[in-house]
């Protein structure tokens, strides 16, 4: 059994890289100090994706993506989530669901998505609506040959940088209908109530928006009116990848600059790794990263050799829980070893330490992939998760 990633891979991998310690690590103090990055800053970084043909990994080369497979996006993810305030953001993915899309919304949405003239958001979360997403208040209404949109969605990521936003939204407040719609943001109707400000830095923001009674043509319709769960299923597939890569590329990092630190901090005479205390502390964050990094690289290889939909959701959610609540701990202990130091914010550990908080609550918390995972041992057995296929 060859477990080695192919050339094709490292060579994303190394890509990445570069590009993570050149270009985002240079600029992460100054978005910690100063709350943004000045707009040409932004440009640079979005011109720099493009160069290093980082933009759109996750879509097809004919819409203009880069076409990698589920394992090379996962190497470029890693080291992308090396870098503080979340700056793997700068990193487009079109949402997966798009690629569904009619030949008019791939050519007006996808494609200049993915060479990065155009960005969209996701909208699901609501006031009353998080992990049950049957709790959907935003209603979409069909009258005279025209949806009316009507809502309010909260926790919009990249709200502020997107031009369109994908809804979630229940045709005539029927849950049996839920649909997703594209919703142009300049559209009437649509409007940013408030901007709330959190407990990690993040390069871009997390608006909430109210649609009241925007009118939407039949074709922003994406895929069929009741199939957007399935396909908001399929974008936290993709999304439940994607974090589970950045916390294994910021796991690494902090026990990276804690192991660095425990050989050059002397105390009592010797350098503080000598001390079983940390030593243990080393041995135990080395074991977490190396049991995620082999669990996601493993599920990421089963999607691409085409593992049923079915096991790719379950699975997915295992890499999701395990990877999340991974880097809590590691990062936990990291900052425990570079004890004052570690909590100054000019330390890349302390900003990684607020920034991870958020992956095991966002697209789906660990609560919710305990019982998806709960779910899928009833359905289908134990082995599931302890098989090898």
């Amino acid at each position: 059994m060859d477990l080695r990633i192919d050339e094709t891979a490292a060579q994303w991998q190394r890509r990445a890289r570069a590009f993570t310690e050149t270009m985002l690590y240079p600029v992460e103090e100054t978005l910690e100090l100063q709350g943004a990055l000045p707009p040409e800053t932004l440009a640079r970084l979005r011109r720099a994706v493009v160069e290093a043909g980082l933009n759109a990994i996750n879509h097809r080369i004919e819409d203009g993506g880069k076409g990698l497979s589920q394992l090379e996006q996962v190497v470029v993810n890693e080291e992308v989530g090396r870098a503080t305030g979340a700056l793997w953001a700068v990193l487009w993915h079109p949402p997966l669901p798009l690629r569904y899309g009619t030949p008019r919304q791939r050519a007006d949405y996808l494609q200049p998505s993915c060479r990065g003239e155009r960005r969209a958001a996701y909208a699901i979360t609501e006031p009353d609506a998080g992990s049950d997403p049957s709790r959907v208040r935003t209603r979409a209404d069909f009258a005279r040959g025209k949806f009316v949109l009507s809502g309010e969605k909260w926790f919009v990521t990249t709200g502020d940088q997107a031009d369109y936003l994908l809804v979630h939204a229940h045709v005539d407040a029927d849950p049996g209908k839920p649909t997703l719609f594209i919703v142009d943001k300049d559209l009437p109707g649509v409007r940013v109530t408030r901007v709330p400000k959190f407990m990690h830095t993040y390069v871009y923001e997390h608006p909430e928006f109210v649609f009241d009674r925007v009118e939407l043509e039949s074709w922003r319709v994406l895929g069929d009116v009741g199939q957007g769960l399935e396909l908001t299923k399929e974008w936290f597939v993709e999304a439940r990848l994607q974090i589970a890569a950045n916390c294994l590329g910021a796991a690494i990092r902090a026990a990276q600059i804690a192991e660095r630190w425990s050989n050059e901090r002397v105390q009592f005479g010797r350098a503080i790794r000598e001390f079983q205390a940390i030593e243990f502390m080393l041995a135990d964050m080395a074991v977490e990263i190396m049991a995620h990094k082999t669990l996601l690289y493993r599920v990421a290889w089963e999607i691409d050799q085409g593992l049923d939909r079915k096991l790719v959701h379950a699975r997915a959610s295992a890499v999701k829980l395990f990877g999340s609540e991974m880097a809590g701990r590691v990062i936990d202990k990291a900052l425990q070893i570079l004890g004052g130091r570690g909590y100054m914010r000019e330390n890349p550990v302390e900003r990684l330490y607020r920034d991870i908080r958020v992956d095991r609550i966002w697209e789906g918390t660990s609560e919710i992939q305990r019982a998806i995972i709960g779910g899928q041992i009833r359905k289908r057995g134990m082995e599931t998760y302890t098989g090898w296929v």
